[in-house]
């Protein structure tokens, strides 16, 4: 299977926001503990290759008569932002390492931190522990972008496994942006994320909170940066996304022309990424509407079975799967190399078949599998496979569908 696109770039032109002005004296004692964790959680959005050395940096700031100091980084493409109480002594803004700075305070002693910032530097004290870094020229420093208005909410931990099930599918080549981000399609109360790396496909469908019935849109976000935001969202909570929208004719409701941007809100911490400028690709033909044969597999042993069998195999030795009525026999390996079979328990209907798989894509789908059964449709050997969970109700769609080419084998 092979999914045709085109190449098309995200718009790095005109910035979101205008640069940043006034600095100041900033002054405060913060728990150690609460503010390793804030400057650790902002510090995950940092470039990894800043292509200007403000961009490495993080700003802090203490609106004057507050004590909530904010921290927050935006290199253009991604924005974060935490908030953290503190007792505070005076108020400004300031810009340092970021990196740095999560490194300093996360080997710091367990006692309060203080922190005394000026134009020129910043030192940090916690016990005997003393350090000083130098500040960055917070006026080069971009603003980040304003959030917009929440579109809707949906529980933190469905999203962060949604997120996780899909993401694998996603490529990791840059010259084809479309194919590196994750399609998250918005339909009244059904949001689906999708991800292809054009020889296998990941959708997740889910019911989330929407405050706009009519909504039907949808965003492509990169997977690097939703793969962070998941991995960062708070269990047992909410998280908001919000969609720069505005009303239509006949009251639906549509995304603004230019925007370009998707935020998530969660326990107070706000991230903020630029969509990639491209139409995901139309999916839901490739998945095939009648089988010739179906198995069920318990996924947990089915899991341990394939990476057990795969020890054998290298990057390029296809992982063989042959069906019979009441079992499935994994193979890899052949010849003069190392080899390894083994045999499981499995409900089969269809005729007997034999189809072959990269251990590491067969894994990727069965991962994404939450069911304690994990369901595999067949057409052909060679044709496009379905790993799936077992549907709420009998006859209905998964929630989770996993579509991957098989390999060719002799």
């Amino acid at each position: 299977m092979s999914l045709r696109v085109g190449t098309v770039t995200p718009d790095r032109g005109k910035p979101l926001v205008e640069s940043n002005a006034a600095g100041g004296r900033v002054k405060f004692r913060v728990d150690r503990d609460a503010f390793a964790e804030a400057v650790a959680w902002t510090a995950r959005a940092l470039p990894a290759r800043p292509s200007m050395p403000v961009l490495a940096g993080m700003r802090l700031e203490l609106p004057s008569g507050s004590s909530t100091l904010r921290l927050s980084c935006f290199d253009y493409e991604v924005s974060a932002q935490a908030e953290v109480d503190v007792d505070a002594e005076e108020g400004g803004a300031v810009l340092v390492s970021g990196r740095l700075l999560a490194e300093i305070v996360r080997n710091l002693p367990a006692q309060p931190v203080n922190m005394e910032c000026d134009a020129t530097r910043a030192l940090v004290t916690c016990g005997s522990a003393r350090f000083t870094l130098l500040t960055l020229p917070l006026e080069d420093y971009p603003t980040l972008p304003e959030m917009p208005s929440s579109t809707g909410s949906v529980a933190a931990d469905v999203f962060a496994t949604a997120a996780r099930q899909v993401i694998p599918a996603a490529s990791r080549d840059d010259t084809l942006p479309m194919l590196t981000g994750v399609n998250l399609a918005f339909s009244g109360d059904s949001l689906i994320l999708a991800a292809t790396d054009r020889y296998r496909i990941a959708v997740r469908e889910l019911w989330w909170r929407s405050k706009h019935p009519d909504l039907a849109t949808s965003a492509l976000v990169s997977a690097r940066t939703l793969n962070d935001i998941a991995r960062s969202l708070v269990p047992g909570s909410n998280v908001d996304i919000a969609l720069s929208t505005v009303a239509a004719a006949g009251g639906g409701v549509t995304l603004s022309p230019g925007e370009g941007m998707i935020g998530f809100e969660n326990s107070g911490r706000r991230t903020t990424t630029r969509l990639i400028d491209s139409e995901f690709v139309r999916y839901e033909s490739r998945f095939p509407t009648d089988f010739s044969a179906r198995a069920e597999v318990a996924t947990a042993p089915l899991t341990e079975a394939v990476k057990r069998v795969a020890l054998v195999a290298d990057r390029n030795t296809p992982l063989r799967l042959s069906f019979t009525e009441d079992e499935v026999v994994l193979e890899a390996g052949s010849g003069d190399d190392a080899q390894a079979v083994e045999a499981l328990g499995a409900k089969f209907h269809g005729d007997p078949m034999r189809v072959a798989f990269s251990p590491g894509y067969f894994l990727d789908g069965l991962a994404g599998v939450q069911s304690e059964t994990a369901h595999l449709h067949f057409t052909m050997p060679t044709k496009p496979a379905v790993i799936s969970d077992v549907p709420a109700d009998e006859g209905g769609r998964p929630e989770f569908r996993y579509l991957v080419m098989p390999l060719r084998v002799s």
